[in-house]
């Protein structure tokens, strides 16, 4: 890792960076800023930190306040902000427990809202950007998928409030995927019975260079939302 040029980057907080979309975004901003590579895991964070040509840990559980303030306040300045950590859950109203409700909303809407809150000083400062990886549930929802879709309708929501909260002073963009090829569609797949064809799923890249569209548009212009789906139905 070399950080000696961290003074001439903008920086980037990637929450979610150590594995899948995370990681591609990291990677895509990796070369135009210092990256904070943000995960729960120091060693895996260390790992990434130590491949991008200027970055740091931001090490931190995002469900637990007083570990996401005390890595937030050690944050100086802060240009964009990409929220990409989250979880998945797969089942029908009738099979969820409230542990599963709780649990989603805790990661995917307050944890977002918790540390775009802390950090929102640090983006005023330098006109920047917040990005949250939404996803194709964030419009729709479907049987078996009640309690992953309303959380994301949920950060669908909190998104939208923020962009006008903020309007001409921090861009707000919402990223909304369809199934990528990560580990945690397997993951899905599996659960759903479902034969895996990495084929049919969007390449973290391809959502990485999306994102890179909201963070690089011209100063007057903002991404509002963007959906980013597979060609394969």
């Amino acid at each position: 890792m070399t950080t000696s040029n961290k003074a001439h980057r903008p920086v980037a907080l990637v929450t979610g960076a150590n594995r899948g979309i995370g990681r591609a975004i990291a990677h895509r901003l990796a070369d135009t800023h210092h990256v904070l590579v943000g995960g729960r895991h120091a060693a895996a964070v260390q790992a990434l930190v130590e491949e991008l040509p200027s970055a740091a840990p931001f090490v931190c559980n995002l469900t637990d306040e007083a570990s996401v303030a005390a890595a937030a306040g050690a944050i100086d300045r802060l240009d964009v902000l990409v929220h990409s950590a989250g979880l998945s859950s797969h089942g029908t109203l009738a099979e969820t427990p409230a542990e599963d409700w709780r649990r989603l909303y805790e990661m995917n809407v307050v944890a977002v809202a918790t540390l775009t809150r802390l950090l929102l000083p640090r983006l005023r400062e330098a006109h920047g950007q917040v990005v949250t990886i939404n996803s194709g549930s964030g419009f729709t929802s479907k049987p078996g998928n009640g309690v992953y879709s309303a959380s994301k309708f949920a950060l669908r929501a909190l998104t939208d409030a923020l962009r006008e909260e903020e309007r001409g002073t921090v861009r707000v963009s919402s990223i909304h995927p369809g199934r990528v090829d990560t580990d945690m569609q397997v993951e899905l797949q599996a659960q759903l019975g479902r034969e895996y064809d990495p084929d049919e799923h969007l390449r973290p890249s391809s959502v990485a260079e999306a994102v890179a569209l909201a963070v690089f548009a011209s100063p007057e212009a903002m991404v509002e939302e963007l959906s980013i789906r597979p060609v394969v139905k």
